[in-house]
């Protein structure tokens, strides 16, 4: 039974934690960019150059 007791404060110590982290986000700013995320899904992604670098010729040897 004291094992019970003792889970259940554990279990509060962790619910307290989780909550303080989720009103730290709130005071910092986490959530006050709503509309981003919902249109990030219609942007491009960036092309990524597929050419070698310049030092990249400079191992081969003709």
């Amino acid at each position: 039974m004291n094992i019970l007791y003792f889970l259940i404060g554990c279990s509060v110590l962790v619910a307290l934690v989780f909550l303080g982290a989720f009103f730290w986000a709130l005071k910092n700013g986490q959530h006050d960019d709503v509309y981003t995320p919902s249109v990030r899904i219609l942007f491009d992604d960036e092309v990524k150059n597929t050419e070698p670098k310049e030092s990249d010729h400079n191992h081969i040897s003709d």
